[in-house]
């Protein structure tokens, strides 16, 4: 999905917890061919190819990427943003004190995208062919986020900040990972992405609202 610090949870992360994608060493097929003239489309061929294994729906003979990596990673980011959809709804509800009105209310809107979040990963693993994995026996554990309570409010809003700084790295790598040659899945990444950084962003101006509390 600690002790409040964001230094000490991004330290303490586990290190099992890394993507499914190792960084790419050479460039795609689709990078090396960036900037070669594109060959005329075989219009008979592509209607052949097109009748041929059917059953697998949007995935065409075109498609390039390593299917089952790519499933994989994406479950993996499910599992994230299922753990981070519990961690900001538990939040939501246990906030409390003189400023917990407004950050309760932002708990409850991060919440509420990262199940979005989440439906939108898991709709595509169908599109793959794959399964969304939603068994809550392994969800921490696949997930690259902690799912951690905090006691006060600053605590909660830290652990919502460094769960949102693991995930935007975590799809840069993914982004990175699958390149060019799964578009739909990268621009899918992307605005997910866009997303997390937005609420980095917002956790950060709240952790300067509220006071930290007296020793």
């Amino acid at each position: 999905m600690l002790d409040g610090s964001i230094g000490t949870a991004v330290d303490q992360k586990d290190t099992s917890m890394k993507s499914t994608f190792a960084p790419r060493a050479n460039p795609t097929r689709s990078e090396n061919t960036m900037n070669e003239p594109l060959k005329p489309l075989d219009i008979p061929e592509l209607r052949k190819s097109a009748r041929q294994h059917m059953e697998e729906g949007a995935v065409t003979a075109g498609y390039s990427a390593d299917r089952g990596q790519v499933i994989a990673m994406l479950n993996d980011a499910l599992a994230t943003e299922l753990v981070c959809v519990l961690r900001y709804r538990r939040h939501h509800f246990m906030a409390s004190g003189i400023h917990s009105h407004a950050t309760a209310a932002e708990f409850l809107v991060h919440s509420n995208e990262e199940q979005g979040h989440a439906d939108q990963l898991a709709e595509r693993i169908v599109q793959l062919g794959g399964e969304p994995d939603f068994s809550p026996d392994s969800l921490t554990k696949r997930s690259h986020a902690e799912y951690v309570e905090g006691t006060t409010l600053t605590q909660m809003i830290r652990e919502n900040l460094v769960a949102e700084r693991i995930a935007i790295d975590s799809y840069r790598h993914a982004i990175e990972s699958v390149g060019a040659d799964d578009p739909t899945t990268r621009r899918l990444l992307e605005s997910i992405l866009a997303v997390e950084e937005e609420h980095a962003d917002e956790l950060a101006d709240l952790l300067t609202q509220v006071p930290a509390p007296s020793n």
